[in-house]
């Protein structure tokens, strides 16, 4: 799952940035925010086992998945569309991210396994 959302995520920019394809609106608009969810909390559990915890089988509270999607939802859907002009509030956006952190906490969460080998 991990791999599959970095690979999505990076194909979609290569494709955007570097070979100018437009792709589909919808999945221009909200891939990365759909796959930064699974990335980022995937990168944090694997910190937080190696670091913190020192466990192989440390898994996320579902408290702490809530706090992730509330502050990256207020971090880059209110906060940065204020300060920036270039940011524009999209509350699709926050959906995406929701189901980013609940296909984290489906398939990525998991006590004893090495994250994102699935």
């Amino acid at each position: 799952m991990f791999v599959g959302a970095v690979l999505l995520f990076g194909g979609q920019q290569f494709l955007r940035y570097v070979l100018a394809v437009p792709g589909p609106a919808l999945l221009t608009a909200y891939l990365g925010d759909l796959t930064s969810m699974p990335i980022i909390l995937t990168l944090a559990l694997f910190a937080q086992r190696r670091l913190v915890a020192h466990s192989r089988t440390f898994v996320f509270p579902d408290s702490w998945l809530l706090l992730a999607w509330l502050s990256v939802a207020a971090w880059f859907e209110v906060l940065l569309s204020v300060f920036s002009a270039r940011a524009v509030a999209d509350p699709f956006d926050v959906g995406a991210y929701a189901l980013g952190t609940l296909a984290f906490r489906h398939w990525l969460n998991r006590a004893g396994e090495e994250t994102g080998r699935q």
